[in-house]
């Protein structure tokens, strides 16, 4: 039987929402949470449920005593969420599965963000190990996927980590691929990595670069376990806008990389980018004492303002926007972001993860009550606008065609300037 859309019915497809953990690292205390390092992903998935999210991006990441970047180091430091200290047996799958089904609140996928073309050979095992460790832990949660970058060696061209890739990053994909997962990628420049003036930190962070990506993939049998997870934010960051890259992969014939959005804008400061222009400040940042660069990671920390001096970022729903910051690419234009993924992209809209990134610094309140209202507030604005976007294209695209009726107006339109 045809379905209600296949005759013109209609039939929107929303999204399901979900939400990172790290927007609440000390949810459950770390004093309480390196005892019971599964007490903390019980917890996270009773707040999901009581902010209305269906789903979670589980965080996880080296502990605080493993990693080799210190906490004051990062613009946003990463949660272990999911305590991989130790791997993860099945009894303590057993045990997060419970919850998930106590609490109705899917994982949709694990997510560790660390630089895996790390310059230094020992910390770039330690930081595949621990990928590894994610898989597994992907497997045991029943989970199809994992996100993370792929990162930079940051002493070779860029030539030369197209070879690292497929040297390096390769190899991982086959043992997601023999796991059944799929690695999405996040598209994260991450200026802020180093504190030298290099801005693209992780060699996946723009259309053409995945399309190459994919195309080494494709040469070693690993292309369908490589896709990407999509935020807008760092188009905005990089002068981008995301109707013309969903209209660049489907004119590359690549619709299909992307595998899910994370929800994350940028504002961009107008008297930033006169100062600095994009690609951000490049010089007088702190990350140097007397023009060598500091060993203090409070310092290092300013290597960040290569991004914060030109924008800042937005949690969904917070940020008043000019309708001439859509036009000019210096904000997220949130409707037209869902209806043209609907458009342009080859994506099973029913599963791909949907997940609101927190990451505006002035509302990163570290206190459950009083992130409950911000992130209940975004998440709904965010299912809203999917919502609407879903309600769009489908009488756009099935309803009226359906009856031949032609559609009005023009709508925004890839590749204008």
């Amino acid at each position: 039987m045809a379905s209600d859309a296949a005759r013109g019915g209609f039939a929107p497809q929303a999204m399901q929402v979900g939400v990172l953990t790290a927007a609440l690292q000390e949810l459950t205390p770390r004093e309480k949470r390196d005892a019971d390092p599964d007490l903390a992903v019980e917890e996270w998935l009773d707040f999901a449920r009581e902010v209305g999210a269906d789903q979670i991006q589980l965080s996880s990441a080296l502990h605080p005593d493993e990693a080799d970047v210190p906490p004051e180091a990062m613009l946003d430091p990463v949660a272990n969420t999911l305590d991989l200290r130790a791997p993860l047996d099945r009894a303590r799958a057993d045990r997060i599965r419970a919850a998930v089904a106590q609490t109705g609140v899917e994982i949709a996928d694990v997510g560790y963000f660390d630089n895996l073309l790390h310059a230094d050979p020992a910390i770039r095992r330690k930081k595949t190990d621990f990928m590894l460790r994610v898989f597994d832990a992907a497997v045991l949660l029943e989970v199809p996927a994992v996100c993370g970058f792929v990162g930079r060696h940051p002493g070779r061209t860029i030539e030369q980590n197209l070879v690292d890739f497929e040297a390096s990053f390769v190899p991982l994909l086959r043992e997601a691929k023999a796991r059944g997962l799929t690695y999405r990628i996040e598209q994260c420049p991450m200026p802020g990595w180093t504190v030298d003036d290099a801005f693209h930190n992780n060699l996946a962070y723009t259309p053409a670069a995945w399309i190459e990506l994919h195309r080494i993939c494709e040469r070693h049998g690993v292309g369908d376990s490589l896709r990407i997870h999509y935020d807008p934010s760092h188009a905005i960051l990089m002068g981008q806008d995301t109707r013309s890259i969903f209209q660049y992969l489907k004119d590359e014939g690549v619709p299909f990389l992307i595998d899910g959005f994370h929800v994350k804008g940028q504002v961009i400061d107008p008297k930033g980018l006169a100062a600095w222009g994009y690609g951000g400040q490049t010089f007088g940042r702190g990350d140097h004492v007397d023009g060598v660069p500091s060993e203090d990671p409070l310092d290092q920390a300013n290597a960040w303002k290569k991004q914060t001096a030109i924008c800042e970022h937005e949690l969904p729903g917070t940020a008043r926007h000019d309708p001439l910051a859509y036009l000019t690419n210096r904000s997220v234009d949130w409707l037209d972001h869902q209806l043209a993924a609907r458009e342009l992209l080859d994506l099973d809209f029913a599963k791909a993860p949907l997940i609101v990134e927190h990451e505006y610094g002035p509302a990163r309140v570290q206190d459950r009550a009083a992130l409950a209202p911000i992130l209940q507030g975004s998440i709904e604005f965010t299912r809203r606008i999917d919502q609407a976007a879903a309600a769009m294209y489908a009488l756009q695209h099935e309803v009226l065609p359906a009856q031949g009726i032609p559609v009005q107006g023009v709508g925004r339109q890839a590749y204008r300037s």
